[in-house]
Parts: C-alpha cells; structure tokens; sequence
C-alpha cells in the first residue's frame, strides 16, 4: 500500500466564510464581540495577502478553520479572534505591538503564547526536543487557552497534511502522537484526541490504516444492522421501566483504537468483537446507575469491566459508568452512561468548563488541573532536560487509579502504582523513609499493585534509605524523579570523598599538603585547568575516574619540570590507549576522538542513528546507550559522557524485532522475502505459536542504521496476516 498522498475524493462544499464563523460563535455565545471578529479577519486577511498553503489555497483559509474549531468547542470570543490571528506575527511583517494597539493585551499575550509555541519544534536532537516541550508547558502554565489554539492548529494541519512531501508527513504525525495527542486527552478533548491519532495513524502506518478501512467497509453493512439492533433492545428496555428521555447511540470505534487493541492483544481485526460502543444519556445520576442495572439484568457482565468514574471523575473530569455485557450473539459490548453534561464534558473537556468567560477567569477551574502544577514544579525540580521529558510523558500517557488515604482523602495514580508512588505523594521524606504498607488493613510489600479504592497506610522508619531497586517498583514520575535525586547525591557525594582521599594520598607521595594547595588556591588553578569550576569537581573527576591524580601533580609541577609534550588527558588518554588495542572500530565518536573501543549495552541495543550517550562504567570503559534508556535515567549525570554516532562510515549492527501474525502456511516465506527486498540480513529467527493460533516470531537482522530498520519495519506491516511489529530495546529474560 503506498503512502497516503491525497485523501478520497469528495464533493466541493462551500467555502467556510467569516459570516459563517460569526454565525457559529453566535449560536452558543449571543453576547459575543461579533465586530471583533470581523475586525480581526480584516486584519487577519491584510496581513496574510499574496501568501499560500501547500495546498495552493489562501493562507487566510488557515486561521478561519482554526477559528472554527475553537467556536465549535464553544470557546470564548477571545479565544476565537486568537485562532484567527494566530499566524500573524510569526509568519508576517505584523507585530505584537500592532495586536496590541489593535486587539488589546488579553488577545496580544495569547497571540505571543501560540507563537512561541508554534517555534518549537519536536524533530531535532532528543535534548532540543525535550527542551522545546519544557517550553511548550511553561507556556500552558500561564494560560491555557494558549494550548486550545495551538491544538487546534494542529488538527487543522493534520487535516491538510496530505498536501506536504511523505517525510513530512510522517514527521509531523508522529510528532502529534508523541505530543499533542495526549494533551488533549489531558485536557479532556475526547472528539480532538480521536481525530488526532486516526489521522496520525493514516501518515505514520498508512498499511495499517488503510488495511483497517478496507475491513471495517466489508463489513459495514453488517455492523450497521446489529447496532440498530442493539439499540433498540435497549431503549425498548428503558422505555418500559420509565427512562422516557433516555437516549442511544452506537458508534464504532475509531481505527486507531482498534489497532491499539488488535497489537495489545495480539488480536486480528475478525477477532476484535467490541468494534461498537455504545452510549445511554439520561436525564440524572440516579437514572445513570438505574440504567445500569437495567442492561445487567438484560445481558451478562464481564467480570472486572467495570469502571465508576462518576464517584470518582478522571483528572481530565470525565465522568460516565462503564461496563463490558456479553450481548446477542455472545459478541461482547462495551457501553457507557452518562448524563448530557457529562457528555458534553466528556467530548469538550476543559472546553466545556472554561471559565474565561468573556475574560473573567474563575481560579477554581483552573485549580482543578493539578497535573500541569505538578509539570511546572518538575520544571524547577530536574535540570536534565531528558529527564523532564521522560517525566512528562510519564505523566500525560497514565491511565489512573483512585486511592484513598486513611482519613478518605482520594488520590490519583497511574495504574501500576505502588505503596512506594503513595508515599512518596505525600512527602519526599515518607517516601525516603518508607518500609513498608497496610492496603485495606493488610501488610503489603513495596512492590504490591494499589487498585482502585484502595485504602493505603505508609510504615515509616528513620533508618530506611532509597535504592536503586525501588526505580523497578515505582511507577509515578515523582517518585521515580526523587529517588533518583537521592541516590545521585548519595553516589556524587561518595565520589567526592573518594577522590579527596586518593588525591590527598598522591600529593603526600610527592610531598606536597593537600590543606596548603587548598589554601593558596593551587587546585583551584588545576580545576580550572581542567574546565571545572571548583576543586569540588575536581575531587568528584577523581573520584569517578575522569582524572587521574597523577595528572594533578603533573599540573602542580613548575612549567620547567613538566614535559614539553602536552598529554591528552584523563579519559580521552585512555580511550586512545584502547582505542590502539581495540579488534574492531566501532562508528562512534566520544567528544571528538573517532573509532573507540566501546561496548554497546545490551539493555537498549542501540543503532547508529539512535540519539546516544556514553557511560563511564568502572574498569570497563564506556558503554553506550540510547538516550531513552531508562539506566541512563537512574545513573549518575557526572558519568555521563557526549557521544554520537561517526555516519561518514558505515557498518552493520543487530537490531532485533518482534513479529505477531496470522499462525497461516507461507507467512514466513513472505517475511523473510520483505526483509531480503531491502537487502537486510536476516542473521537469527525464532519462531513459537501461541494457543489461540497466533505466530510470535523474533528476528535478529543486520542493519547499517535506524532509517533502514524503520522501512523494514513499515514494510513487514503492509503484509496481510500481520497485526503488529515492534523493535525489541530491552534484554530479554
């Protein structure tokens, strides 16, 4: 299947107009500044004159359909005219100051929001992205409207994305699924978060995607009569028992939840029977629970499906009852219940609670986002960029939990959290102190899964310390972010104490007196020497063996007694040193030196191409690692070491990839003719079955870099038969 360039064909519609927009603002917000909005499409049109779109249309055409989006989620006017004018100051000759005088500073701060926003970009270096993002959130801390336009900039982008060359629109796709995707579903915007990742999903697997639209349409016809169906047992049922304003939708999932479920579950599409959902709005709670136990008495529940998010709302403040019945035909259904406030919730998260109405901010609306509070205070908390960003990540993809504490107090988690995540919740040091838990009155150990409404109690002891294991049991980012802290100090402070005391033992070798170079400044001189601040650092370089002690004294000694020859020094000396002895040359660069010895770690395997960063193990040189290696997260920052791949020279590396497919005569064959067509070699195969007739096949195959294996990857997923692919980082047990 090739690469999706242009969408199926549809009939011309009128042009949407600025009349059009009015009109659509008016019917949700009378009061609304309807000049205001004409005044900035003015202004708007002024500015954009003689520019185009990929597409060849008017570039203004581009900020109305944001402006659209934002009505259609009922923001308010300021809102709205920001969409409009979005563009403006980054693109042309306008100023903020000329929004200002125009707009006023509301409108103008917001205009200067999404432009800061829109500069960042997401497909450079892993730093520079994780950077960007930090910018991108402090930028949603101060208002949140900011975030609402430029996600609906996004989802107009991604509606016209076909117009862009194929490697952009992968870029730009992936980038909406690692990024904005899950702000929106943060921000409760279900309808946006959908459309979002089944668009991402048409540009990034356009195999899988279409292969999904060809089978949902084989069946359509037959889905459509058993949703009719289904609906109608249902509100026959209400209606008979006085639900008279009860309303039912069935609507079937979109694909890129379908594809998750189908890789998930290692299912193939015949096999996924919960394609519909299906959705009853009455007029109460009380009708919510009543409806409930209404379609329980009609078909059987499944076992642990459901959920009560009306007693406990999401943090994003979704609320509805969920449940999974075995209906006619044995095909399992997923349904949920919910009010027409709920709903509109649910579709428009924040959008639909937004207090800024007309300007008047209620600060009990934006209080409830606690996650972007606890984003911000990361923020000042971890310096590494990278590490923010894993964070971050942590945070937007979790599904929750809700967990009470002995006085009722409830608290969210992400599922797989442990006594470990509560603790550390309520205070770094019950964290730090924590030995052990009673979940509902009962011991538990530190590594027991807390479920929803749990009731947990921390065991605390002074003496307690945090280890390296605890970052295996924790699953919150708080919790990961401070042990690690703890134990980087714990290791920083014993590597300075280490290199005080070998170096105090060299100088007083040489006869010199480690309290008199302090005094006089000596080592300050030799730290600086070596680009160090202080002599802090120098005893930590000691310590961890960047530096030798013996170059120190070299360095002390008076220039007549030093040799002419500068050394290279601490580890570059070294690495050259084995870099002589070295078998093979490996196309890696350490701060500049080429062809290394280096070893490779087996935890993430990485590829040349992969971002990468090297480690100074102890006695066994560098060992490299891609940066999303969660080893490097919970090291020792001073050990690390900048280090990138040298791509003018090529060479092959294993990479390994997990195949689950159809259990079917020739699959195989197909696979291994795929992987040979891109000229891979396919150096080991492992091939099991499971029981419900599905092959996992495990591929070790040679590749010169990570591009190569993208396409090997992309291409094994075209293959009918295949339901999902994946490149295997971790070691296997």
């Amino acid at each position: 299947m090739p690469l999706a360039t242009t969408p199926p064909t549809k009939p011309q519609k009128k042009a949407f107009g600025i009349e059009d927009l009015v009109s659509l603002v008016s019917q949700h917000n009378p009061t609304g500044d309807k000049e205001l909005i004409r005044k900035a499409f003015r202004f708007s049109t002024e500015a954009h004159k003689d520019q185009k779109r990929s597409s060849g249309e008017p570039f203004i055409n581009h900020p109305l359909e944001v402006a659209r989006i934002l009505a259609e989620f009922q923001l308010d006017t300021v809102t709205v005219v920001t969409g409009i004018l979005h563009d403006t100051v980054e693109d042309t000759v306008a100023t903020l100051e000329q929004i200002q005088k125009e707009f006023g500073p509301e409108i103008a701060a917001l205009v200067d929001g999404v432009t800061k926003i829109s500069k960042i970009t997401f497909q450079t270096s892993e730093e520079k992205q994780a950077e960007n993002f930090r910018k991108m959130i402090l930028a949603m801390a101060k208002d949140l409207r900011v975030i609402l336009v430029k996600l609906a900039d996004r989802l107009h982008n991604m509606r016209t994305l076909h117009h862009l060359r194929p490697e952009k629109q992968v870029a730009i796709a992936q980038e909406t699924l690692d990024i904005y995707s899950p702000l929106a579903n943060r921000l409760g915007l279900s309808s946006l978060k959908r459309e979002l990742e089944d668009l991402s999903l048409r540009f990034t697997k356009p195999e899988i995607y279409y292969k999904l639209m060809e089978q949902v349409a084989k069946k359509l016809k037959e889905r459509e009569k058993y949703t009719s169906d289904v609906e109608a047992m249902i509100l026959a049922a209400l209606k008979d028992h006085g639900y008279q304003d009860a309303a039912v939708t069935g609507r079937p999932k979109h694909f890129y939840s379908i594809h998750k479920k189908m890789e998930k579950r290692n299912l193939t599409y015949d096999q996924v029977y919960d394609i519909t959902g299906f959705r009853i709005i009455v007029n109460s709670v009380e009708q919510c629970y009543g409806a409930l136990g209404l379609v329980h008495s009609l078909w059987t529940p499944v076992p642990g499906r459901f959920k009560d998010y009306i007693a406990i709302p999401k943090a994003n403040f979704y609320q509805s009852l969920h449940t999974t019945v075995v209906g006619p035909g044995g095909e399992r259904i997923e349904i949920q219940f919910r009010t027409a406030q709920m709903h509109e919730t649910a579709e428009r998260g924040i959008a639909a609670h937004w207090a800024y109405k007309e300007g008047k901010e209620d600060p009990k609306e934006t209080e409830k986002f606690t996650w972007l509070n606890r984003l911000v205070e990361w923020n000042r908390d971890l310096k590494d960029p990278n590490e923010f960003l894993e964070t971050v990540k942590l945070d937007l993809f979790s599904e929750d939990v809700y967990i009470f504490t002995p006085k009722g107090q409830v608290m969210e988690f992400p599922q797989g959290a442990t006594p470990l995540d509560f603790a550390y919740a309520i205070h770094t040091d019950v964290g730090n102190h924590c030995i052990g838990a009673k979940v509902n009155g009962r011991m538990v150990p530190l590594k027991h899964k807390l479920k929803s409404g749990d009731t947990v109690e921390v065991l605390n002891s002074p003496s307690q310390r945090p280890n390296k294991d605890w970052l295996k049991i924790v699953k919150t980012s708080r919790a990961k972010s401070k042990i690690r802290q703890f134990i980087k100090v714990e290791e920083h402070e014993k590597s300075l104490a280490m290199g005080e005391m070998i170096l105090d033992r060299e100088l007083k070798r040489d006869s010199h007196n480690l309290k008199s170079l302090l005094k006089d400044g000596s080592l300050q001189k030799v730290a600086e020497g070596f680009s160090l601040k202080n002599v802090p650092d120098l005893f930590s370089s000691i310590g961890y063996g960047k530096i030798s002690a013996k170059k120190v004294l070299t360095k002390l000694a008076p220039p007549e007694q030093q040799q002419p020859k500068q050394e290279t020094q601490g580890l570059q000396r070294i690495f050259e040193e084995a870099a002589k002895k070295a078998p093979a040359r490996h196309v890696v660069k350490v701060k500049g030196i080429d062809d290394l010895l280096v070893r490779f770690a087996r935890c993430c395997n990485p590829v040349p191409g992969d971002s990468v960063v090297g480690f100074v193990t102890r006695g066994r040189g560098i060992s490299v690692h891609t940066r999303k290696c969660p080893k490097i997260f919970d090291s020792d920052p001073h050990r690390l070491v900048d280090i990138d791949w040298d791509l003018t020279k090529k060479t092959e590396r294993n990479a390994k990839i997990r195949v689950v497919c159809d259990d079917r005569p020739g699959l195989l064959a197909d696979m291994s003719k795929v992987i040979r067509d891109q000229n891979v070699n396919i150096t080991r195969a492992q091939i099991g079955t499971t029981k419900d007739k599905k092959a996992v096949c495990h591929f070790t195959i040679q590749i010169t870099d990570v591009s190569s294996l993208r396409k090997v990857i992309s291409t094994l997923e075209g293959i009918p038969g295949i339901i999902s692919v994946e490149r295997i980082q971790k070691k296997q047990s």
